[in-house]
């Protein structure tokens, strides 16, 4: 995108290298003082009225609120989010720049923000962080990842289960949450639904090409036709055709002893 160009070029030196490695550690820092003291990511949500009236951290420090619930114990689940999230870090850096990696995950933090001013209610960071999956997905859909170390499975499977399960939560969620995935998802189709779009298109164009060219060679009079395979010269002409003694013709794989 040429905007992105054009910012890389201006701010391309401010980039962090190997961004979503700090992510992942802040993550699991605020995880451990979470299980030190019950009740600490209420310190680190972002809370609008909250940031009003001074405690500006909470523009940032919602990303690293821990979101890790599941069926497994907390600190193997702890271990398991922090290792994917790097790992998808690592990739994306590698598949969309760092520059560009820094950039979806501030305008994905600016975007919550205004969600959550737009909203007055608390709005998690955490789906900036679920979307990021969606990206991976993005670039690498037929990678395999071993879903917590046990199960084979495609980044694409995963990534479309990620978006299946915040169907009901979203129905039945307050606005602040309904705001939080919103504008996380926006922030994703801002990047990424361009060039959907654009495969989409080349996809359907060439659907009607190949739909045009089998059409031509269907109503095209041939000279050839091989009297077991039905192959011409059209279709195939790599092929050699022969008359044999009954009359009929035929291609050479065809052609009778």
């Amino acid at each position: 995108m040429s905007w992105i160009d054009a910012i890389e070029r201006r701010l391309g030196h401010l980039a962090i290298p190997h961004l979503l490695r700090y992510v992942a550690a802040l993550n699991g820092l605020a995880f451990v003082l979470c299980q030190i003291k019950p009740g600490f990511e209420q310190m680190l949500e972002m809370d609008p009225k909250l940031v009003l009236s001074g405690q500006v951290w909470r523009l940032f420090s919602h990303v690293f609120v821990p979101s890790l619930g599941g069926i497994f114990p907390s600190w193997l689940t702890a271990v398991f989010y922090l290792l994917f999230l790097m790992w998808l870090g690592d990739g994306l850096e590698q598949a969309m720049g760092v520059f560009r990696l820094n950039l979806y995950y501030l305008l994905g933090i600016l975007g919550t923000n205004a969600a959550a001013f737009l909203s007055g209610e608390s709005v998690g960071g955490f789906f900036l962080n679920n979307t990021l999956v969606f990206a991976f997905a993005a670039f690498y859909p037929d990678l395999r990842v071993l879903f917590f170390f046990v199960i084979p499975v495609k980044i694409k499977w995963l990534a479309w289960l990620d978006a299946v399960l915040l169907i009901p939560s979203f129905l039945v969620s307050g606005w602040g949450y309904r705001a939080g995935v919103i504008a996380a998802l926006a922030n994703f189709f801002l990047f990424f639904g361009p060039s959907w779009l654009a495969s989409q298109r080349r996809r359907k164009e060439q659907k009607t090409r190949q739909a045009a060219y089998a059409a031509a060679v269907e109503t095209q009079e041939t000279l050839h036709c091989c009297h077991v395979c039905g192959r011409t010269e059209v279709n195939s002409p790599e092929l050699e055709f022969r008359v044999a003694r009954d009359g009929n013709e035929y291609c050479r794989s065809h052609l009778p002893a």
